[in-house]
């Protein structure tokens, strides 16, 4: 398993303030990194992190736009931050990205070839943003995917279910995560 490695993607504190559902998401996350850790996996955080007075924000482009105009993701903002919950630990890796994947603006692909990383779990905030737009884009790095249904959050319940059970399952092996945690347990 050493060529695995496990995205915790865009869960920080505003974005866990705008989307957590009250359904236990966190508590899930964690169980999720608590498993890679004791596996030996590679746990990786990725959150979106903008500079001050936003220079990679183009006005053409709607969502940072919008992101920016609610006050979120300066890099340093309190709300920037990882939630306390499921912050890294010593060993984790942490990559700052520029847009809605992640690997777009982002050292992540260094990351993960440095390390021998040819399979990805992916976990994180929003189902239909972060999640969807970096398994897309390792489908064309030729990575194999896994995807933690549980793991993952969206404000929009129905897209979240439709990407986990119709989408998703024809691109990478979905899973909840105490299935998976099981799987990955040593013996």
């Amino acid at each position: 398993m050493a060529n695995r490695a496990l995205l915790v993607m865009d869960v920080q504190r505003d974005v866990v303030a705008i989307a957590d559902d009250g359904s236990g998401y966190l508590s899930r996350l964690r169980r999720a990194i608590d498993g890679a850790r004791a596996a030996g996996i590679t746990v990786i955080y990725v959150v979106l992190g903008l500079r001050p007075g936003d220079p990679e924000v183009s006005p053409r482009n709607k969502v940072m736009t919008n992101a920016v105009r609610a006050g979120l993701f300066t890099e340093g903002a309190p709300g920037t931050e990882i939630h306390d919950d499921v912050a890294p630990q010593q060993g984790d890796v942490v990559v700052t990205k520029r847009r809605g994947s992640a690997f777009s603006g982002s050292d992540l692909d260094l990351v993960l070839r440095t390390r021998n990383v040819d399979s990805l779990v992916l976990t994180g905030i929003a189902t239909s943003a972060v999640v969807l737009s970096t398994l897309w884009h390792a489908i064309d790095l030729d990575f194999d995917l896994t995807v933690l249904a549980d793991a993952c959050l969206d404000t929009d319940p129905e897209v979240h279910r439709m990407l986990t059970e119709k989408l998703f399952p024809q691109w990478a092996d979905v899973v909840d995560v105490e299935d998976w945690v099981k799987a990955i347990a040593p013996q």
